[in-house]
C-alpha cells in the first residue's frame, strides 16, 4: 500500500476519533454478516457507533491524540474494533454488555465477540470498571444529594434546640396556668 493511502487512512481516522475520549475495546471474529449488521443495528438505535480499525494505524493516530496506549497493549492484538457514543462510558459499557447478553442474541455472540477493554477520557481501564462508574446524571445526582443533605442537616441542627425550647416554654406557661386555678376547678376544655 502506497505512503499517500495510508496516510489517507491515518486522516480518516483522525478525522472520526479527534474529539472521542471514552471508547470500548472489542474483538469481533468469526460472526456471521447477518449477526455483524444485527449487532451494529441494536447498537445504533442507542446511538453508539462501531468501527473495525487496522492496529498500527490507529496506534499511530491515538498517540497522536494524546490517547495512550502501550504498543504492547492487548488492546492492539487480533483484530480491533473500537465503540464509541452514548452519553458517557459508562452508558456506552452498559448497552453493550446489555446487548452481548440479551436472551435472544447471547449465544450467537458467545465466543466470537470479545471484550478487551475500555479507554475512559483517553486512560486505558478494564470494562468492569468502565460499567461501574456513574453516568452523568447519575454523577449530577449524587452532587446534588450531597448538597441537599448538607443543608437538611443544617436545618434539623437548627429547628431541634428550638423544638427544644418551644416545647419547654409551653410546658412552663401549663404550669403557671394550673398553678393559677383553683384547686377544686378543672381545666377548661382544650387548654
Amino acid at each position: 500500500m502506497s505512503k499517500v493511502i495510508k496516510q489517507m487512512q491515518m486522516d480518516a481516522l483522525a478525522g472520526t476519533f479527534h474529539d472521542v475520549r471514552d471508547l470500548v475495546v472489542l474483538s469481533i471474529k468469526g460472526l456471521t454478516a447477518q449477526a455483524d449488521n444485527q449487532l451494529r443495528a441494536a447498537l445504533r438505535k442507542k446511538k453508539i457507533r462501531l468501527q473495525m480499525v487496522k492496529n498500527t494505524y490507529t496506534r499511530r493516530v491515538f498517540d497522536e491524540l494524546g490517547i495512550r496506549i502501550p504498543a504492547d497493549s492487548p488492546y492492539w492484538t487480533g483484530t480491533t474494533v473500537l465503540a464509541w457514543g452514548a452519553g458517557s462510558v459508562s452508558e456506552l459499557s452498559r448497552a453493550i454488555d446489555t446487548e452481548l447478553k440479551a436472551p435472544k442474541t447471547a449465544a450467537q455472540y458467545k465466543d466470537k465477540v470479545t471484550i478487551k477493554g475500555a479507554i475512559v477520557d483517553g486512560m486505558p481501564t478494564t470494562f468492569e470498571d468502565a460499567i461501574k462508574m456513574p453516568t452523568l446524571a447519575e454523577a449530577i445526582g449524587r452532587v446534588v444529594m450531597l448538597a441537599l443533605s448538607a443543608g437538611s442537616r443544617l436545618v434539623g441542627q437548627i429547628l431541634g434546640p428550638a423544638g427544644g425550647v418551644a416545647g419547654q416554654i409551653k410546658t412552663k406557661s401549663q404550669e403557671k396556668t394550673d398553678a393559677n386555678q383553683p384547686a377544686g376547678e378543672a381545666p377548661a376544655a382544650g387548654a
